[in-house]
């Protein structure tokens, strides 16, 4: 026996606990697959992915205990052979010419961490459902790995591209849902799809829908637009119908007067509109259809983009995916891929001619689908829907910055999530309120992005739930539509949501405390430190697949110093959630709303509660017409940030806004933190006092020593908590 193998095996030896004799009772309940009986099955249900769906829970029984045995390794075959069995049965060699440990599994712990093989990896491979057992000789005992459930009965459109993902991950797949709790809920529309859910994720926030409609999203755009004008200049100028229809026409009229030559194009968009429906471009105010069934319509009109950047003269926008992983603390991914959408005619500038040709104007591909020049290819770089890398490949080799590009785009991104985060934290602690069992959130949004003929990106939309088909329509008789695969979708989209369940995989969670290192930085530090093979960065208890690297990049918070200083609403939210009172409620009520003031001690001669009172009426009233589907009474977010900005300008008048703000909520939040130490100091300072006071009867206690130095304190304890 080699000096090096014992040298290994003293090594062990020191780290390892105490052997326990193998119990194949306790191996086959801890490893066995899920029992099919505990699933809601048809009786004419088509077997599952692992062809067990009508097996009777005895033959279930009986199946896991074979597994279990086929995965168990033979230590005469090791020690003789050099090999180990995996989880299916399969022989792999344990034989390398690297230099590393020869025995494979040979495991050290350093600091945290672990050391297999001279790679780091984390501990969620050594321990939880994903661990593994050594045994003295090296060899070691494969558990089999519990499959991570994830139920698609909601799935909808997005179905067919999910499946494909689990099937890559060999994940579990609840098609008709799960009587028990599943580890990810795969829902269609929203949050609510499936109202019954205590634990696990699910892959809609709640309120996200709402937030991202045309007119809550220009709102929200717009109140960062005023506290950051040069930062959010991305986003095209807007306005509210029909409550701004007077403001747009008199400003439009205005800028015409001070400049003959301004003839701008608007676009009008509904609010809850969809795949290009209802949208339509004007020239002036009075062609809007405000007719007396429309007028009643709420809809964003826009100033439109009348130089945008062509290719092969033609106008496209680019479709991104972006991951909001978490709300607290933030995380947003942006995949590295992405679609470029086309439109079908070659572009020209917006003249009463050509205002209603669509196909020359919208890129939405649900409306260029009927053109009769629309083409399908299965290349990435041609047709009419094409990748995004495509795209900055052609623009390098016109000698495009593409560097340059990507990094304005991320930034778009960042401010824009940063502008939704406030009211979608309100819409959380509503559905999920602290303390309440349920489930945790991620969600894919599709940003909808338009180039610039000098290359600024600019947003036009945000969609909640941006299709996931992986196929195309194609008319194969007139009027008769099939589907059929598209490439260039299933490219991207594929990446997308496995790398999204791959980000969210429970097991990775159980070693977040001991690195807070994403795994995009991690790959992208190893990769700096020398190693060429990607394959040998591990990626938690995926690392024995053969996935590719992850598509998705983080950016948020790798990217927190460069954009925290313009969470200031994200801030207000907190305020304003802190003084709603009653859990799962959205709207602040006129006490809150006093109490608010109260405790910031913000009233003063200039502004009495009488004053107050008045502000939160008016306020409130007249948010409450523009919000006609608000779900109950009082006042919003949106109401209150305005509330608070007015109270800002109020009370910091020489300042700009930005610092306004600024100064009235650090104000607030040394107010309130001052009456929470206050409050801890008086607790404690009781609290202390009584336990020195002796235990009899009250004629005795009040004899004691004890209670005349607790009546000595009472009025310098009660004098400081008031000072």
């Amino acid at each position: 026996m080699s000096d090096h193998y014992m040298k290994a095996k003293v090594q062990l030896d020191q780290v390892k606990p105490p052997e326990k004799e193998f119990d194949n009772k306790e191996w086959d309940e801890e490893d066995s697959v899920q029992k099919p009986a505990l699933e809601p099955v048809s009786p004419s249900a088509p077997p599952g992915p692992d062809g067990d769906a009508g097996q009777s829970p005895a033959a279930s029984r009986t199946g896991s205990k074979s597994r279990s045995k086929q995965g168990a390794v033979n230590k005469d075959s090791v020690s003789g052979q050099g090999a180990v069995e995996n989880a299916s049965g399969d022989a792999t060699s344990s034989n390398s010419s690297e230099p590393v440990l020869e025995i494979q599994g040979m495991v050290k712990v350093l600091q945290g961490k672990t050391e297999t093989n001279g790679v780091d990896v984390p501990c969620s491979q050594l321990k939880g459902s994903r661990s593994q057992d050594v045994k003295d000789d090296g060899s070691k005992l494969v558990k089999k790995k519990r499959s991570v459930t994830v139920d698609t009965s909601k799935a909808k459109t997005s179905l067919e591209a999910l499946k494909v993902s689990i099937r890559q991950l060999k994940w579990k797949e609840f098609p008709l849902g799960r009587r028990v709790a599943c580890d990810i809920y795969w829902h269609g529309v929203s949050f609510h799809d499936n109202e019954n859910i205590i634990s696990g994720q699910v892959n809609k926030f709640p309120g996200m829908i709402e937030m991202l409609r045309k007119i809550n999203l220009s709102r929200a755009v717009r109140t960062m637009q005023e506290l950051f004008p040069e930062e959010y200049n991305f986003y095209p100028r807007s306005w509210i119908l029909p409550e701004e229809f007077q403001l747009f026409s008199t400003q439009v009229r205005l800028a015409k007067d001070s400049d003959a030559n301004w003839n701008p194009t608007f676009i009008v968009k509904p609010d809850s509109g969809s795949q290009g429906d209802g949208i339509y471009l004007i020239r002036d105010p009075r062609e809007l259809r405000l007719t007396a069934g429309a007028h009643s319509k709420h809809a964003v009109v826009q100033e439109y983009i009348q130089k945008p950047l062509l290719i092969d003269k033609l106008k496209f926008d680019i479709r991104l995916y972006v991951l909001i992983k978490s709300l607290e603390p933030l995380e947003i991914y942006i995949a590295k891929e992405g679609l470029s959408r086309f439109c079908t005619e070659p572009y020209q500038e917006p003249s009463p001619k050509n205002l209603s040709r669509v196909f020359m104007h919208l890129t939405n591909y649900s409306l260029n689908i009927h053109s009769g020049n629309f083409i399908h290819s299965d290349s990435y770089s041609t047709g009419s829907k094409r990748t995004f890398s495509s795209v900055l490949y052609h623009l390098a080799s016109k000698g495009v910055d593409i560097k340059k590009v990507w990094s304005d785009i991320i930034s778009l991104v960042i401010k824009t999530v940063i502008a939704l985060v406030p009211e979608l934290k309100v819409y959380y602690q509503a559905d999920i309120p602290t303390g309440k069992p349920g489930p945790t959130c991620f969600q894919i949004l599709g940003f909808d992005i338009l180039l610039m003929k000098n290359l600024k990106p600019v947003l036009l939309e945000v969609n909640a739930n941006p299709s996931m088909r992986i196929e195309h329509e194609q008319e194969v008789s007139p009027g008769v539509f099939e589907y059929v695969p598209s490439p260039v979708d299933e490219e991207v989209k594929v990446g997308v949501i496995r790398d999204t369940l791959r980000l969210v995989d429970p097991a990775q969670r159980k070693c977040s405390s001991l690195s807070p290192v994403s795994n995009w930085e991690l790959q992208e530090d190893v990769q700096e430190a020398g190693l060429q093979d990607r394959t040998d960065v591990d990626h938690g208890p995926l690392a024995e697949s053969s996935l590719p690297s992850l598509c998705l990049k983080q950016v948020f918070p790798k990217y927190t110093k460069q954009f925290n200083y313009l969470r200031l609403v994200e801030r207000i939210a907190a305020l304003f959630m802190r003084f709603l009172g009653v859990k799962g409620t959205m709207r602040l009520g006129p006490t809150g709303f006093r109490t608010f003031i109260r405790n910031c001690r913000l009233s003063n001669s200039s502004l009495s509660m009488a004053s107050v009172d008045i502000l939160y009426i008016d306020i409130t009233r007249r948010w409450t017409g523009m919000v006609s589907d608000s779900r109950e009474a009082g006042m919003g977010l949106q109401a209150f940030v305005e509330a608070f900005f007015y109270l800002a300008q109020r009370r910091f008048k020489a300042q700009p806004l930005r610092e306004q703000v600024l100064s009235l909520l650090e104000l607030c939040e040394a107010q309130l933190e001052s009456a929470e130490e206050k409050r801890s100091f008086k607790a404690t300072g009781e609290r202390k006092v009584s336990t020195s006071l002796p235990v009899g009867s009250p004629a005795v206690c009040r004899k004691s020593p004890g209670y005349r130095l607790h009546q000595t304190l009472r009025p310098t304890l009660k004098g400081n908590v008031e000072n």
